[in-house]
């Protein structure tokens, strides 16, 4: 159980990176001149493969953490209020990536509507996301 709680906590570092970079890139991506051509293209490609990769390591932290609940327990039974809120967390961390997603069609598709500020905040919602699961997790309040 410790290996597979280990490779859950690592996937899940490894996802949230990406959920922290790939709106910074679209903050640049608001802030690209019409003229600039290249500059846009580059970021949107890395932007594509940064989704990409996020996405592959969303899985495996997805699917540790449910055999870490359902095959092990960890959070079943009385007294682990914790993990239901931990659980709507993670609901909304996948969300939230599946927003990522139409926020980058959004702008390959130059209909990107909002400015650079409106993603500077967007992109601080896995912070949050992440410090509540964490604390969820390791104080356990309910």
């Amino acid at each position: 159980m410790l290996w597979i709680k280990t490779f859950h906590i690592v996937f899940v570092a490894s996802w949230f990176a990406g959920l922290f970079y790939l709106p910074r890139i679209f903050v640049n991506l608001a802030q690209v001149p019409v003229e600039s051509v290249a500059e846009e293209a580059r970021l949107l490609l890395m932007a594509r493969k940064l989704m990409r990769f996020t996405t592959l390591l969303m899985v495996p932290a997805v699917g540790l953490g449910l055999v870490l609940w359902l095959g092990y327990g960890i959070g079943k039974g009385p007294g682990n209020g914790w993990m239901h809120a931990k659980l709507t967390v993670v609901l909304l961390a996948l969300g939230y990536h599946h927003g990522c997603g139409l926020l980058l069609r959004k702008f390959e598709a130059h209909a990107n509507t909002r400015g650079h500020v409106w993603y500077r905040w967007f992109n601080e919602v896995p912070v949050v996301l992440l410090t509540v699961a964490v604390i969820l997790v390791v104080v356990k309040p309910f």
